[in-house]
């Protein structure tokens, strides 16, 4: 009996210490990040960007420093970024940390900006890379990471919630159901049910509801994508989908587009009209969404007549809507920088679920996480099954092609070309 009892208690006991190790893990998990280097390290670390200001970074750099409290981070503005980073970088001041974007790939004016970015799938660095959705993970064809995603975009609409839920509607999961709202809406005395931005084509309602669609038509076929970007005039054929799909769209009148044409821009102006508080449903891009927290206080309609809302993907097939995911800004590190080491324990800090998502609430972007439930703006694209994710630079569409497809769209959108026109111009459209 004592024998039975003793190691009955030594079973218990392992399994206890196997039980408090496994807690001591998950805590450690839960944690997240813990230094690497020595706190009381002094040095600059210096962060190159092109936004006016960025204070959803720096919110970061306080919370690193909480770390490591003498170490000074700032983020410089560079003017006409795009253009002078190589410059910026070949000089006697660069910085340790540069804003960085995929499609600088394979372009000759950019390759600076590609050839100072340190490989970040090093081993070494530790950095959890595991944090971000694969598909927007954008590797060079040698297999190096010069940059990862801190933020990133798509295209969709915003809902105004409160319209659904007083007018006893659901917001649209597919083609159908978003036909029948607008219908719904209009004989409930909402004149313009679906709006956006269409005096240019530049992110215009066509593009932003017809790109999606479109990657869809092409995702598996590696023959159309190579005509596609070599501009072949036979691969106008590709587009003929999309262009039936967004003739339809206009012809069922989902949209007004002479109460679109009163939109200024696609930014601001989009904004300020969406909260007039009168429009259920208004396309843009998450660039735009980004600014709608700080235009709250700048609608006078909106402070009067608080709503909520949210983004969502415009479902343009019966199958459902696709989730268009694309990196929006990424992080390179330098690797001539002076302060290698620091520089790459602040991206460790960062490259996590936590400060990632942190970071996008506070600039109002999309998160480039495997999980965008934390943030009930974007919580809608995280529910798109896997196969209607789609990434365009996964799918391999140069710029060249998107913008063909974006002038071919708007030529038959707003009834400037017909169908076969604007295929039969692919190759030829000058933006």
């Amino acid at each position: 009996m004592k024998k039975t009892m003793c190691m009955i208690l030594s079973v218990l006991m392992v399994f206890g210490f196997a039980s408090c190790g496994q807690k001591k893990q998950e805590a450690v998990a839960e944690e997240g990040f813990s230094p690497s280097l020595d706190t009381s390290s002094t040095c600059s670390i210096r962060v190159a960007g092109g936004y006016d200001n960025f204070e959803a970074l720096e919110a970061e750099f306080d919370r690193f420093n909480e770390y490591y409290p003498n170490v000074e981070l700032m983020y410089t503005k560079v003017d006409d970024y795009n253009n002078m980073i190589g410059t910026v970088l070949n000089g006697n001041d660069t910085p340790d940390i540069y804003i960085n974007y995929s499609w600088m790939y394979g372009r000759e004016q950019y390759q600076s900006s590609i050839d100072h970015a340190e490989d970040l799938t090093d081993p070494k660095l530790g950095i959890n890379l595991n944090c971000i959705r694969s598909n927007i993970i954008l590797n060079t064809p040698d297999g190096k990471l010069p940059m990862v995603p801190v933020f990133s975009n798509t295209y969709g609409m915003l809902v105004n919630k409160d319209l659904f839920e007083k007018e006893g509607l659901n917001v649209p999961t597919t083609y159908k159901e978003l036909l029948a709202v607008c219908d719904a809406f209009r004989k409930k005395g909402y004149e313009n049910p679906l709006m956006g931005f269409s005096k240019e084509e530049t992110t215009s309602l066509f593009s932003l509801t017809i790109y999606p669609y479109f990657c869809g038509t092409i995702a598996n076929d590696a023959e159309a994508v190579d005509k596609l970007n070599s501009l072949e005039a036979s691969a106008g054929e590709y587009i003929r989908p999309s262009l039936e799909k967004i003739k339809q769209f206009m012809d069922d009148g989902c949209v007004n587009l002479d109460a679109c044409a009163e939109i200024e821009n696609n930014y601001e102006a989009v904004i300020l009209r969406f909260f007039e508080g009168d429009i259920p449903m208004m396309t843009c891009s998450g660039d735009t969404v980004s600014g709608t927290k700080k235009r709250e206080s700048r609608s006078e309609a909106f402070i009067a007549n608080p709503f909520t809302y949210a983004f969502v993907p415009v479902p343009m097939s019966d199958e459902g809507a696709n989730f268009l995911d694309m990196p929006n800004l990424q992080f390179s590190v330098n690797k001539d920088s002076k302060n290698l080491e620091m520089s790459n324990e602040f991206m460790r800090f960062l490259i996590t679920s936590s400060e990632l998502n942190e970071m996008a609430q506070k600039k109002g972007l999309m998160s480039p996480t495997n999980d965008l439930s934390f943030n009930s703006m974007y919580a809608a694209f995280g529910d798109v099954p896997k196969s209607r994710v789609l990434s365009p630079e996964v799918i391999g569409l140069t710029d060249d092609a998107v913008i063909q497809l974006r002038m071919a769209v708007y030529a038959v959108g707003t009834g400037a070309m017909s169908i076969d026109e604007a295929v039969a111009n692919y190759g030829s459209f000058e933006q």
